[in-house]
């Protein structure tokens, strides 16, 4: 295993073409997970459906950890990767998952993607960091979005349908929380055995939700939710943020960023396709002013690779 990681590291750093494809790859499992985690819930509740996922995800990255000799001092940080787990996979699932059920995927993505504006808001006060008039600039338009497309609804949908929204933005917060939590408390521990201990715990906590709401609600098990479960257990979460972490040692973070809104895009493309959900103007307008104003606020000087970072 650890010559693989050492061989796929390897060829990312030779060839940017390879890089990209493998960014464009993991973003459009990520986009597509979105026409799986709505259409799942024809046959199981949604905590209980991300509780199985996060489960199998962690499960998976355990294997990693162990083949790869990436251990912690587990008691020392136990502590902090419940806050983590918590924030990044209980709290922020539970809400989009529960909002799914209103929701159209397509825009569901989009809200959830509004992260990295509140993540450069929260960061001003935890991080102490300071913000440009570019990012100012660039976060007024990621809210001019939000306001785009809630506002719309708020004239044309029921008062569900806007309550599940905001559901979305504030497991989209949790996201962002999650991130500064992380930067503060456990950036400097090996990032797959963070990841899979705060999957873990998120899943827990999972659990326990399905458990209070879901406990008589009916579980289909067949092939067609196996497959479900595999794909965004394994696919979407353990696979794709192994590689992810890959990715980020070797691109500067802002591109990270930026190239993570390939989700949205995805998860609308998708969504029209395969879920027949309509691309309204308000969706297409306030998504892009949310995403123009992400890049805007994240963009420095263009990409930075590792390998011209001497």
């Amino acid at each position: 295993m650890q010559q693989l990681f050492r061989t796929a590291t390897a060829l990312l750093k030779r060839s940017k073409m390879a890089l990209w494809m493998t960014i464009i790859t993991i973003t459009l499992l990520w986009g597509y997970a979105w026409i799986v985690m709505k259409q799942v819930l024809q046959y199981m509740g949604p905590f209980t459906f991300t509780t199985f996922r996060f489960v199998t995800g962690s499960l998976a990255l355990f294997i990693i950890v162990y083949t790869t000799k990436q251990f912690i001092a587990f008691k020392t940080y136990w502590k902090q990767l419940i806050v983590q787990g918590v924030l990044q996979t209980t709290i922020a699932f539970a809400l989009v998952m529960g909002a799914l059920q209103v929701v159209e995927a397509g825009k569901s993505s989009v809200l959830l993607y509004s992260m990295p504006i509140w993540s450069s808001l929260f960061a001003i006060k935890w991080l102490h960091e300071k913000l440009s008039v570019k990012k100012w600039f660039g976060l007024s338009l990621g809210f001019i979005g939000l306001l785009t497309i809630v506002g719309w609804d708020f004239i044309h949908e029921s008062y569900l349908f806007l309550i599940s929204e905001l559901l979305i933005i504030l497991g989209s917060i949790s996201w962002a929380l999650s991130n500064i939590y992380f930067r503060r408390k456990l950036a400097h521990l090996p990032k797959v055995t963070t990841s899979a201990f705060q999957m873990l715990f998120g899943a827990m906590g999972l659990f326990l939700i399905a458990l209070i709401f879901e406990w008589n609600e009916p579980i289909i098990i067949n092939s067609t939710t196996v497959l479900y479960i595999l794909f965004t257990g394994l696919l979407a979460s353990a696979l794709s943020f192994t590689v992810w972490f890959v990715i980020l040692s070797l691109i500067d973070m802002a591109s990270a960023t930026i190239s993570t809104l390939l989700v949205p895009i995805f998860g609308l493309l998708f969504s029209a396709i395969v879920l027949k959900e309509p691309l309204t103007g308000n969706i297409i307008i306030g998504g892009a002013f949310i995403i123009t104003g992400i890049v805007i606020s994240q963009v420095k000087n263009g990409v930075n690779y590792a390998q011209n970072k001497k």
